[in-house]
């Protein structure tokens, strides 16, 4: 990878800003007050003067919940903003990388475990359904227009910084107000649904990696599942409060699939990249980051 610019949308994000941590320097990442990615014209402006050698676009809608409350917004923000990046990559910065985030909700209920790049797209919700649209979009501005277009489809991202709306967040969050109550409740959805969770730093990673790799879509996964209640179990690890743990029946998911895990292969054979990061290790972290905000 060379010294070039690299653009990033969504850079004020979870991932954005560890992303923008591992670019450092490099980085180029507007804020919301001064980009407004849903402006084509802007985007289009913009890119024309940053010149950049590569564009990360992280930029969008990325709540679940949100999505089956706002689906007309979430589906139409997320596809005009990547059409909108896309184009002006096109015209702007036609020789550039762009690397867009794709997610692995767009695969849906796994037919069979580990999911890999060659599985249908069955998304189940309208985040999915507004990811799964993006990542085929980018894949035709591959195909027609020449351009070097790199999929990312993460699956459970975690970390320090993750709001409490996911799985990892809400369990440390709760936990760091257990401590700071010298006791209490953590809750959750169904304990035993099993999800694939990689660090968000070695995601990050992951994503400048792909840089250097042609056209394609690739896993960004750990391949190994962890359920609800390990998650729980390793916030226990980091504190020395007492805690219990209670199932509340408004996080549990009528239609949730159990297990859901990723084949990482793909991008593995075509760019070393492993995941680091134990997901104990993870949850710590995660842990550190509300004690310190709360």
């Amino acid at each position: 990878m060379g010294a070039g610019a690299a653009f990033v949308t969504g850079g004020s994000g979870f991932v954005g800003q560890h992303l923008l941590a591992e670019l450092g320097d490099r980085a180029v990442a507007p804020p919301r007050s001064e980009l407004d990615i849903l402006d084509a014209d802007a985007v289009r402006h913009t890119l024309a003067g940053a010149r950049p050698e590569c564009v990360f676009h992280l930029a969008a809608h990325a709540s679940v919940a949100q999505s089956w409350e706002q689906p007309a917004e979430v589906m139409r923000d997320n596809l005009t903003m990547t059409v909108n990046v896309l184009e002006a990559m096109r015209h702007e910065a036609p020789d550039a990388v762009t690397v867009v985030m794709s997610s692995g909700e767009i695969y849906g209920p796994p037919a069979r475990l580990p999911v890999e790049e060659s599985a249908p797209l069955r998304p189940q919700n309208p985040y999915a359904v507004s990811k799964a649209a993006c990542d085929l979009l980018a894949g035709q501005y591959a195909d027609a227009h020449g351009l070097r277009v790199i999929r990312m489809r993460a699956f459970n991202q975690a970390g320090p910084g993750q709001s409490d709306s996911y799985v990892v967040g809400t369990v440390t969050r709760q936990v760091a107000e257990a401590e700071a109550a010298g006791g209490g409740v953590v809750h959750t959805g169904n304990p035993d649904l099993a999800r694939d969770y990689t660090d968000v730093r070695d995601t990050v990673r992951a994503y400048v990696a792909a840089l250097d790799l042609p056209s394609e879509a690739y896993n960004v996964c750990s391949g190994r599942s962890a359920t609800v209640r390990e998650i729980v179990e390793y916030a226990r690890r980091a504190t020395r409060v007492e805690f219990s743990h209670e199932v509340d029946p408004a996080r549990v998911r009528a239609h949730d699939v159990a297990e859901v895990r990723g084949s990482p292969r793909m991008l593995a054979e075509a760019s070393g990249w492993s995941p680091a990061i134990p997901l104990e290790q993870t949850v710590a972290d995660a842990l550190d980051y509300w004690r310190a905000r709360l």
